[in-house]
């Protein structure tokens, strides 16, 4: 398996931001952590990349632990994307996706030709090659996005981490990047792990779906599994029910603009 984790818990002060998250993953996967905010969803990823040290439990890359890989090693085969990445306005599509190559470029060695090939590959696969010379200040929400995930590619990595990639987008634009997501995992065979808030967005495209609650891992299956048990409903409190619209396709779960009121407790006698 290209990455897992096992029993991964992360301390921000004294509060478990993440507690015991196991996760393994095959080839070309696309699993989808959903749960509500504060559920312990970046952490998780954060942890997968080994920016952030575990207080218990490891991430581990082809059975190597990731927080003994050197950063550069690490980065030629799993590439992270977080919510907001940034860069200056002036920089072109080609630019940006040029640094990309820097892991395995480096300080001293000029781009050669397969660094070149590299980068047209990652241009090619997300549909931006026409616009290379663009300033990112020109590019749409969309484009934009995939722009930060070509100079993913261009690492090479095998394994792709996005937090909350569809953020921030319309939703054209949440259906362009979902469908790239799609192409990459099952044309290229990138495993694919990201979190995202919406639950049909999640189910649509995803292979696996891991559930959190304050930072523990309440579900962790196929979206038909997670379909059929009321995770959903309870979880996020609301009101729904999953409709098969398509019998060909995952189910879609339509939700009731209610929001359930917490449970009061009683208080006890005097």
């Amino acid at each position: 398996m290209p990455l897992s984790c096992s029993d991964l818990s992360v301390m921000y002060n004294k509060r478990k931001a993440l507690e015991s998250f196991s996760l393994s993953l095959e080839k070309g996967e696309i699993r989808a952590l959903i749960g509500p905010n504060g559920s312990g969803k970046s952490t998780a990823l954060h942890a997968l990349a080994g920016l952030i040290r575990p207080a218990e439990g490891r991430a581990s890359l082809d059975g190597v632990a990731v927080a003994s890989i050197s950063r550069r090693m690490l980065a030629k085969k799993l590439a992270f994307l977080p919510q907001q990445p940034s860069a200056p306005d002036e920089m072109t599509v080609a630019q940006l996706v040029r640094q990309g190559r820097y892991p395995h470029v480096g300080l001293f060695r000029s781009y050669d030709s397969r660094d070149e090939e590299a980068i047209e590959w990652a241009l090619e696969s997300t549909g931006l090659s026409d616009l290379a010379d663009r300033s990112l200040r020109e590019l749409s929400g969309g484009e934009r996005q995939r722009a930060w995930i070509s100079a993913a590619l261009a690492q090479e990595a095998e394994i792709l981490l996005l937090d909350e990639p569809t953020s921030f987008l319309d939703i054209g634009y949440q259906v362009e990047v979902l469908d790239l997501v799609h192409r990459l995992s099952r044309e290229k065979g990138v495993t694919i792990v990201m979190a995202i808030h919406d639950i049909n967005q999640a189910i649509a495209v995803s292979d696996r779906i891991s559930l959190l609650e304050r930072g523990r891992l309440r579900f962790d299956g196929a979206p038909r599994e997670l379909a059929e048990s009321n995770l959903i409903q309870e979880i996020f409190r609301v009101r729904g029910r999953f409709v098969q619209v398509d019998p060909n396709n995952s189910p879609h779960f339509d939700i009731e603009l209610v929001r359930l009121q917490p449970a009061v407790s009683k208080a006890s006698p005097a």
